[in-house]
């Protein structure tokens, strides 16, 4: 590696924000004079733009994603001794939530070509019965097979949660992630496709009656003002200065997606070695929010890489059946697609201001290992 090269970043929070700083900060001063700081103009605001960003009717902040998918899951009233399908490759998000509400997990393999929920490991699933909710992870930013799951979910009489906080704007042809189940979560973490500048999420739903259950729920289960009406709640809520934050950026949203895809598209064309399985994704189902290449030499790889100036991750490591945590617990769970991707993924470099000089390194670099 050239000396006079910098490393190239898997993400730079500091590229992507330069070009909103002074708008960002005047937008804060705004908030620090104003007076108001939760649950005030901003984000009554941005929670509706984002409900017609999303094509949703409601949108309910909260303080960040993991809230949001478990006030999701609370909202469908999951509980103690119910049965949720999730999928395990995606760092015990999903997984963590369901295990809060005291329910049980049903693991559910993902597809070779998505890395999503794969519809026929769920059909299976939900034809043995006892499943109360299904939550469909749209990972790295592609979007699941959701027409298919939902359809299912509907067949069976079940609860469907998106969890899309990896997702903000892939769409299809009916929809954007988050209009296809009865509820679903986003996170706003700072190097999500939208991110504050801090924590915060947001739930989306169509339905009025889940709407009115998790503003109850961010807001410690209250009906009325101290007065607990349904179990479950907590604190938390989406502050004004990141409500601020995410105003400012939701109209990038779009071009900053383009500008993720057009990276992926340059590595799916240009890396070009056998022992590199790329990621074929496109269109506006995906927006890239990591671009993940698999190899049996993971290890060896990352080493080449980073060698010649080229930072990498795995995302993720270790599938949610196999966390330490669970001392056991799931030790018969089987799910060969999860294990394997979870044994040979490498996300590379994919942010919307990655240069094409930038991405040329990488392709050259990965053709050279």
């Amino acid at each position: 590696m050239s000396m006079t090269l910098e490393a190239i970043p898997v993400n730079s929070l500091s590229r992507h924000i330069e070009p909103l700083k002074d708008a960002l900060a005047a937008a804060a001063t705004e908030v620090v004079g104003s007076g108001y700081y939760v649950l005030g103009p901003n984000v009554r605001a941005f929670e509706s733009a984002f409900a017609t960003y999303c094509g949703a009717e409601h949108c309910i902040s909260v303080a960040n994603g993991t809230d949001a998918l478990e006030l999701s899951l609370r909202a469908l009233d999951v509980s103690r001794e119910d049965r949720v399908a999730v999928v395990a490759n995606a760092a015990m998000y999903g997984t963590s939530t369901v295990l809060a509400c005291g329910a049980e997990p049903v693991f559910i393999d993902v597809d070779a070509a998505t890395a999503t929920m794969d519809p026929l490991k769920l059909e299976a699933a939900l034809a043995a019965g006892g499943i109360k909710a299904v939550i469909v992870t749209h990972l790295y930013g592609q979007l699941a097979n959701i027409n298919a799951i939902a359809a299912l979910c509907k067949t069976h009489g079940v609860g469907l949660v998106e969890d899309c906080a990896q997702a903000h704007g892939a769409r299809n042809d009916t929809g954007l992630a988050g209009s296809f189940g009865d509820i679903a979560s986003f996170s706003f973490y700072p190097t999500k496709n939208l991110g504050a500048l801090g924590d915060g999420g947001a739930v989306v739903t169509r339905r009025a009656d889940l709407a009115d259950r998790v503003r109850m729920l961010r807001q410690y289960g209250w009906t009325q003002k101290y007065t607990n009406g349904i179990a479950g709640g907590r604190n938390s809520r989406l502050d004004e200065i990141q409500a601020s934050m995410l105003l400012l950026m939701l109209p990038h949203l779009d071009q900053w997606n383009q500008n993720r895809r057009s990276v992926a598209e340059r590595y799916a064309a240009g890396i070009r070695n056998p022992k590199i399985r790329t990621n074929t994704s496109a269109g506006q189902s995906y927006v890239a929010h990591l671009y993940i290449i698999r190899t049996e030499e993971r290890a060896a790889l990352q080493q080449h890489l980073s060698e010649n100036g080229v930072q990498t991750d795995v995302h993720y490591p270790i599938a949610d059946h196999h966390q330490p945590c669970h001392e056991g617990r799931f030790a018969d769970v089987a799910l060969p697609q999860t294990e394997l991707d979870c044994a040979t993924v490498l996300t590379l470099p994919c942010f919307p201001e990655l240069t094409d000089s930038e991405v040329d390194r990488v392709i050259d670099a990965c053709n050279r290992f």
